[in-house]
């Protein structure tokens, strides 16, 4: 397993200085998968302690303080946009603890590839084939996921993607569903924020309004720490007004989710 380099760890440092209706979530279950058990899929013993340990960790409360509670940001890459077809390439993601960014609190991973992705896909992540080829053992790198998350509250920005495919590798390679709390702020944001960006947009309009600098644009660690730096002005704003909680955020995504559909 690869986590962060140490080089890349100072420039961490020196920067320092959802649920839908019906209709929509049966749909998302189709194109998860999870409509029907996982397929059986067979673990060595000490992979198979290691989910069994992960699965036994204490449950996410999510009617604790933003401030009292462990969100992880996450971010992927993959070998192309097609939710169904392409494969996880990498898993980014960057924790904050009590509202607090520690850049020590982060993982990276990128899975072993069998077959590489195109010099087009490369270009956009800058994952050569060479780290593909001798990345850690997909099961190995799912469950060093697992095992850093914990059973945290998973946030992205346009969270369906990043969800999705790590779901879908976590039942292919592990057996098991992924039934976490994910956030996103895509939703989120706009809701908190009305009087700046009353819209869904790209992540980078709200990286500008806020000036946020991403050290290294489609690099999955880099753009999850630019996203938690988002998660932080989201739990101010939010505190502010009363809303002081996970729970809080999902309620405003299916509030917000809802308006859309009604509208």
């Amino acid at each position: 397993m690869r986590f962060l380099s140490r080089r890349f760890s100072l420039r961490l440092r020196t920067a320092f200085a959802a649920v839908p209706g019906n209709a929509v979530k049966n749909w998302l279950a189709r194109l998860r998968g999870s409509g029907a058990a996982p397929a059986p899929v067979a673990l060595s013993a000490v992979r198979a302690q290691t989910l069994a340990d992960w699965q036994a960790a204490p449950p996410l409360d999510t009617r604790r303080s933003h401030y009292r509670t462990r969100y992880v940001v996450v971010d992927v890459e993959a070998s192309g946009l097609d939710m169904k077809r392409d494969r996880l390439i990498a898993i980014g993601a960057v924790a904050v603890v009590n509202g607090r960014i520690d850049p020590a609190d982060s993982f990276e991973v990128i899975l072993r590839q069998e077959e590489v992705s195109t010099s087009d896909n490369i270009l956009i992540h800058g994952i050569g084939g060479s780290a593909q080829r001798e990345g850690t053992e997909p099961p190995d790198a799912l469950l060093g996921f697992l095992h850093y998350c914990g059973h945290a509250p998973l946030v992205a920005y346009h969270a369906l993607f990043d969800q999705t495919m790590i779901e879908r590798a976590v039942r292919e390679h592990l057996g098991v569903r992924l039934d976490a709390c994910w956030i996103d702020l895509a939703w989120v944001l706009p809701d908190l924020f009305r009087e700046r960006i009353d819209a869904q947009v790209m992540l980078d309009d709200w990286l500008a309004l806020f000036d946020i600098d991403n050290i290294q644009r489609h690099n999955a660690v880099s753009d999850a720490l630019a996203t938690a730096m988002l998660l932080q002005a989201a739990m101010a704003r939010a505190t502010a007004r009363g809303a002081k909680t996970p729970a809080s955020f999902v309620d405003i995504e299916k509030a917000r989710r809802w308006m859309r559909r009604s509208g």
